[in-house]
């Protein structure tokens, strides 16, 4: 076993692939944002007006993923702190916070926490009422006079309960004497802002900017400037960034789709010890991210969501090829949660997390009409029996 695994790494230390992976990780901020002028200008005409220490509007992107929201806003952040920088009399706070943070969920007050740690406070995990929380906040963003920018990317994970955390955020100007505070949402939502509180919504969205997908061709723009420093040179086999573009354009334009797969794809060829990364990595790479993506949905959605997957993983196991519904899937979900003590959702509710997981590819829903019955949604797994095993094996240890 030592010289086999000697080998392995033997192999390793050879590295004809990469020659700086990281360059296509999410983490990695480049220097150029490609095909994103047109967001980017909007973004920076909005916010400069903090350069004067003036507030301004509130500002909402929405898009799909993978579409450059964050990329976008975030180099506008750092270059107006670099500006602000050279002004004595302008004190500029800009924080970023990403809402659905595996640590935080989706509660008020750990999202309250979260930026009360950023401005350098602290508060327990738990244990305050979330009134006192929100107090600390105020009172501790008040203590000089500042502006602020909060960005709050994922901002629909802060409604899964309720919009009384986005109402409070809209009305804090009114409660705060020295600072003045303003909102950049970020939403992959494209329907987020029809299902919020229309008080809310004027407030919060004073000004919305889209962010269309990308097109196969600037995919294949993003990822040739990338795979250069990447790659090692002459790694990368004909057609395999177009395909790779393809795959990622098909899938709403995903950037960040398109730079995991040529990531993926160059692991495999690299394990597989292959000089080159060929078209089949790309094929290989899908079939590999569609399987983590899944489960990791699985792992970081909420608790309800869990049990309803749960109840139609059972019930395909029962059931076999016999066909179940909507029904089935309640009831057996709200035995479920009874004897869990979790709280029951409504079965309209519960209809419209198996819609999402229709939509995330998990299950295959098809709407049956029973004539004078009126209609049914027949559901399956439309997923492999290993990926079933898994989810299963995750949702057991989280629910316990």
């Amino acid at each position: 076993m030592a010289v086999e695994l000697d080998n392995i790494f033997d192999s390793f230390d050879e590295n004809n692939i990469f020659k700086e992976k990281s360059i296509l990780q999410n983490s990695y901020k480049p220097k150029e944002i490609l095909h994103r002028d047109t967001q980017i200008t909007q973004i920076a005409s909005i916010l400069a007006p903090v350069l004067r220490g003036e507030k301004t509007s509130n500002l909402f992107l929405y898009g799909k993923t993978g579409t450059g929201k964050t990329l976008s806003v975030n180099y506008v952040k750092d270059e107006l702190l670099k500006r602000v920088e050279k002004k004595e009399n302008v004190k500029l706070k800009i924080e970023y916070l990403n809402c659905k943070l595996r640590k935080m969920a989706d509660t008020e007050y750990r999202i309250l926490a979260e930026l009360i740690k950023k401005f350098g406070g602290s508060v327990p995990a738990t244990g305050l009422p979330t009134s006192s929380v929100y107090n600390k906040f105020v009172n501790l963003i008040d203590s000089e006079k500042q502006l602020i920018v909060l960005i709050l990317d994922e901002i629909d994970q802060t409604i899964k309960k309720s919009s009384d955390f986005l109402y409070n955020l809209t009305r804090l100007n009114s409660e705060l004497s020295k600072t003045q505070i303003c909102i950049v949402g970020i939403s992959n939502n494209l329907n987020f802002l029809d299902e919020i509180d229309p008080r809310v919504r004027s407030s919060l969205s004073e000004e919305e900017i889209v962010f269309p997908p990308y097109n196969a061709l600037q995919l294949q723009d993003i990822l040739k400037k990338r795979a250069v420093k990447a790659f090692k040179e002459g790694v990368i086999d004909e057609g395999v960034i177009a395909k790779c573009a393809a795959f990622a354009a098909r899938e709403h334009g995903d950037a960040r789709r398109a730079l995991d797969l040529l990531r993926v794809a160059g692991e495999l060829s690299e394990r597989n010890k292959y000089k080159k990364i060929l078209q089949k990595h790309i094929d290989e790479a899908n079939e590999k991210i569609e399987k983590d993506k899944i489960l990791e949905v699985i792992q970081t959605e909420p608790r309800q969501f869990q049990f309803v997957l749960y109840s139609i993983i059972q019930l395909s196991e029962e059931k076999g090829e016999e066909a179940f519904f909507t029904g089935d899937v309640y009831n057996f979900y709200k035995n479920l949660s009874l004897r869990n003590k979790n709280e029951v959702l409504t079965q309209r509710r519960v209809g419209d997390i198996i819609q999402e997981f229709d939509m995330l590819g998990i299950i295959n829903v098809r709407v049956i009409s029973k004539g004078r019955g009126g209609r049914m949604r027949e559901i399956k797994l439309a997923i492999g029996s290993d990926i079933v095993s898994k989810a299963k094996k995750i949702i057991e240890e989280i629910l316990n």
